[in-house]
């Protein structure tokens, strides 16, 4: 792989069609790639890597989307189909905060009373119209009752209903999973999923940048796209960045086969183009932003992951599975700090807020928030612990 192109991407200099060739890297060109994206990682973040500890709180089940390697939603009949209550929502949360999780991470369907009128009922038996309006309260009680930083992942919002929940929420976020309309086509994951048409998708993002949200937004890879498809994918959360500032973390997940789903059968993406995936998006989206993989996806092999470009695990839960991928447990954190230490890496908690969005980026801390980041951060902007 030559040595200008590399030095050209550290640059910020890479082309889609150059980082589309670049994800098909092999052998010792993956490795040069690899070791890029890793230069351009340390150069503006260091050996840090960070993770929130966090709990899971599944508001609903219920989705009016049907994707096809979701095993998260019910359709109303079918077990586990539900709203939590109230009481349900604050007990989890109070758990958590007993063994010192900062961040609430509440995961839901998109809009099923819209699809299921036995829905709606149940909804409204909580005194709610929509999904939406009860995730508010529920932040706002989680808030107010037990100290953790909500951090709601619900789907595709209007601009008035994300307005709705930002003096409540540290951060948000939506994954694009991939923008291409081509995954909406028949036989196609997102072929009986309305929330997924790519223009709503960006429009979320485009919300949250003018509400000053820190968001988080990411790809699912192996589902059937293409590296071209990836790229322009990655070039489009780069330009709404660059535009408001507002993406915090660009999570890179690879897509797992599941008993149950659609794609069931469908092969998992090898180690190789994970890593690659996040090489070229470390060098697509520059040393500054926050990349992040799931170490539960990747139990066998996750410090490379930390070699390819990454500076965060994301949420790690000591009390709550991790529901979208229940097969997947959460590494113990001392067993994270360890093997990340093995290769040369410090683990550090941070708050559902990265450190740069609570100190240096006047606006994306809300004033009814600032009390509770001020008594959950140090003076750095990371999670305060007992030690500090």
């Amino acid at each position: 792989m030559p040595t200008e192109l590399l030095t050209r991407a550290q640059q910020g200099g890479l082309t889609a069609e150059e980082a589309t060739a670049l994800l098909g890297a092999q052998g010792a060109a993956l490795l040069e790639l690899m070791q890029a994206a890793a230069e351009l990682r340390e150069a503006h973040k260091g050996r840090v890597v960070t993770y929130s500890r966090k709990v899971f709180i599944p508001l609903t089940t219920y989705c009016r989307d049907d994707c096809g390697y979701c095993t998260f939603k019910r359709d109303p009949g079918q077990p586990g189909a539900r709203y939590l209550t109230p009481d349900e929502v604050l007990a989890i949360a109070r758990a958590g905060a007993a063994v010192g999780c900062k961040e609430a991470l509440f995961s839901l369907g998109d809009k099923p009373e819209v699809r299921f009128a036995q829905v709606a009922t149940e909804l409204r038996g909580l005194g709610f119209e929509s999904t939406t309006g009860y995730l508010a309260e529920m932040c706002r009680a989680v808030l107010a009752e037990t100290g953790l930083l909500p951090h709601p992942n619900p789907g595709t919002l209007s601009r008035r209903e994300m307005a709705a929940l930002r003096g409540t929420s540290g951060s948000m976020g939506i994954m694009l999973e991939n923008l291409t309309p081509r995954l909406r086509a028949p036989g196609m994951p997102h072929a009986h999923a309305p929330d997924k048409a790519p223009g709503a998708r960006i429009a979320n993002l485009r919300f949250a940048g003018e509400l000053r949200f820190p968001f988080t937004t990411g790809l699912l890879i192996g589902i059937g796209e293409t590296p071209a498809e990836r790229v322009q994918t990655l070039l489009t959360v780069r330009d709404l960045h660059a535009r408001y500032g507002h993406i915090q973390e660009v999570i890179v997940q690879n897509f797992r086969a599941k008993a149950g789903i659609p794609m069931a059968d469908w092969p998992d993406p090898p180690l190789t183009d994970l890593l690659r995936t996040i090489a070229v998006a470390r060098l697509l989206l520059g040393g500054e932003m926050n990349l992040q993989a799931p170490p539960n996806l990747s139990p066998e092999s996750y410090p490379l992951l930390l070699l390819a470009g990454i500076n965060d695990w994301g949420g790690v839960s000591p009390v709550t599975p991790d529901h979208i991928n229940p097969e997947a447990p959460w590494p113990q954190i001392a067993e994270l700090a360890r093997r990340s230490a093995e290769v040369g890496y410090t683990l550090r908690e941070r708050l559902t807020l990265y450190p740069e969005y609570i100190h240096a980026r006047p606006g994306f801390v809300p004033e009814a928030l600032r009390p509770a980041v001020a008594r959950l951060a140090d003076a750095e902007g990371y999670a305060r612990t007992a030690a500090a």
